[in-house]
Order: structure tokens, then sequence, then C-alpha cells
């Protein structure tokens, strides 16, 4: 055969950080990109777009999809040398809900698929994290549910749990990008020990109350010093929104991975939360929009 068979996957959107769980953790939420892809064995290369990008995503050997599954295919040694792609978005980009990781962890998986599957799920979460260069929104992606990661041995390891309370997550997206790498220029160096301490005790916090079902703790858990402060700048009107929402009946409020994007987790009055936040954007000159989330309890999967 000259092609392989159609494979067809769904990837959805994360948050990450979720305030103090800076590079650790992540939830999966029900935003959708899809991606179909046929595999060729000579060296052409068809990218379609549709939804999210379609305008300014590379259709050319610098799509960030077609990277993964040349890198894929080059250590598989498989006989493939170019793709038919076509993918379907839904996930906003650079807005802070994991775009660039949904993209990898859909090459990947798709590759896997029609290669036959040689790789397990740890496996594909390991790729994706070390193209991603960090896991914890690769971890939600793959697995579902809210994921707490680490490296152990220069493994990445993950763990995926739901919590035992009806989370919603209330986005507002600003109408600006905000690239990853600016994000994290901003960041310290270095920091300081009480700091630290306050994320160690503020994370474990956050995390037992998710297992637990504990919403008291969950409206101070969110808290953050090592990166919300340094990225406070880039996100006109941050704190303020922040405080719109839990005035608004939000637990507690975040930057969504490296922003611009802001989420809010809540239990209840979502919609006037969310326009809480959208208004409060707009007395700082900001346009956004809300989306109001659920958790994804599935992750990347064949559809």
């Amino acid at each position: 055969m000259d092609k392989s068979e159609p494979i067809r996957v769904r990837v959805p959107a994360t948050t990450a950080n979720c305030g103090p769980g800076f590079d650790t953790l992540g939830i999966a939420c029900n935003i959708y990109n899809e991606l179909e892809l046929i595999l060729l064995k000579d060296e052409t290369l068809d990218i379609t777009i549709s939804g999210e990008g379609t305008s300014y995503l590379p259709v050319n050997e610098k799509n960030l999809i077609w990277k993964v599954i040349k890198k894929l295919l080059e250590l598989t040694k498989a006989p493939y040398k170019g793709a038919i792609i076509k993918m379907h978005n839904n996930i906003p980009l650079s807005r802070g809900l994991g775009s660039s990781a949904a993209a990898i962890s859909a090459g990947i998986l798709a590759v896997n698929y029609a290669l036959g599957e040689p790789f397990g799920k740890q496996e594909i979460f390991e790729l994706a994290a070390e193209i991603e260069g960090h896991p914890d929104n690769v971890a939600p992606v793959i697995f579902g549910g809210m994921t707490t990661s680490l490296t152990y041995k220069d493994k990445v390891k993950t763990f995926s749990f739901i919590p035992k309370i009806p989370l919603k997550m209330v986005v507002a997206v600003p109408e600006f990008f905000l690239a990853t790498k600016k994000a994290r220029e901003v960041l310290p160096v270095n920091i300081s020990v009480k700091d630290a301490a306050f994320n160690i005790g503020h994370v474990s916090s956050l995390v037992a109350a998710m297992c637990m079902g504990n919403t008291e703790v969950l409206t101070y858990a969110f808290e953050d010093k090592l990166h919300q402060p340094y990225r406070a700048d880039l996100i006109p009107g941050m704190y303020d929104v922040f405080a719109a929402a839990k005035h608004a009946g939000a637990l507690g409020a975040a930057i969504s991975g490296a922003g611009p994007s802001l989420i809010a987790f809540t239990i209840e009055n979502e919609t006037t939360i969310g326009q809480a936040m959208v208004d409060t954007f707009a007395k700082h000159k900001i346009d956004s929009h809300y989306l109001i989330l659920d958790i994804d309890k599935k992750g990347a999967c064949r559809i």
C-alpha cells in the first residue's frame, strides 16, 4: 500500500498550573481539536485547517503537527515520507489553553495508531512531554481529568484523578496573543525559600481539597508566588479580574497556563462570574469573551 488507513483522533484543551502548581498541575477541558491523518510513502504533504488558526497556522513543513509526525516516523523508521493532514481546531491559540500540547499529542497519537500502536500511553506521554518541554499540559491531554506531574530519575511521571466536586471552569479569553516563551522570560531565575514554602503549602492543599471535595480550602488554595506576580504586567487588569471573579462567587482564580486567559474555578454562578471577568477586562481596555468549561475525563482518543 502507498498509504495508511485514515486515522482520526480528538484531543482536549487544557489549563495548567491552577495557580500554585507551576509546571506540575493540569486539567483537561471539554473543548477539542480533531485531526485526521493518512500517511503517504511519497513525499507529498497536504495540510488543511479549519476553525481556530485557519489564517495563520502554516500548511507546509513548518506546521507543528507535521514536525511531530515526521519525528515519530524517523524514530520508528516507518516507510512513510509524507501525509495528508486535516485538522479542525476549537482550542484558542496562544491563549493559555494548551493548543501546542494538543497539537503535539494529536500528532503522536495519530501516528501511533497508524503504525499499529508501537507506543503505550506512558511512552506517548514521555514523547509529548519531551517535545513540549514540560508535562503540565500534555499530561491532562493524554490522561484526562486533573493531573499532577513530576520528573523522577529523568522520567516524567503523572497521576490523573477526577476531583470530588462538581467543578466548573470559567475562562476569560482576551483578544490578544501571549507567547509562552515571552511569559517564561519574565520569571526569576531564583526564588526565596519563603515563596517556595508558600507554594508547596498551597498546591498540596489544593490537590488534597480536590481529592476530598473540600470547597472551603479551595477559597484560598489557588494563590501563587512563583509565576503569577511576575506575569501580571503582561495581562492588564489581572488582579482586578481575579477579584471580580471571587466577588461574583468563584472559589478562586488564576492565570490559565502561561496566559493571557484567566480562569476561575467554581461550583455555581458561572455566567455571572464570566460576565464579571469580561466587564473587568473591559475597564482595562481589553476585549475578551468567556467560556464555561467542564473537566474532560477521557483525554486524547481515537474517534
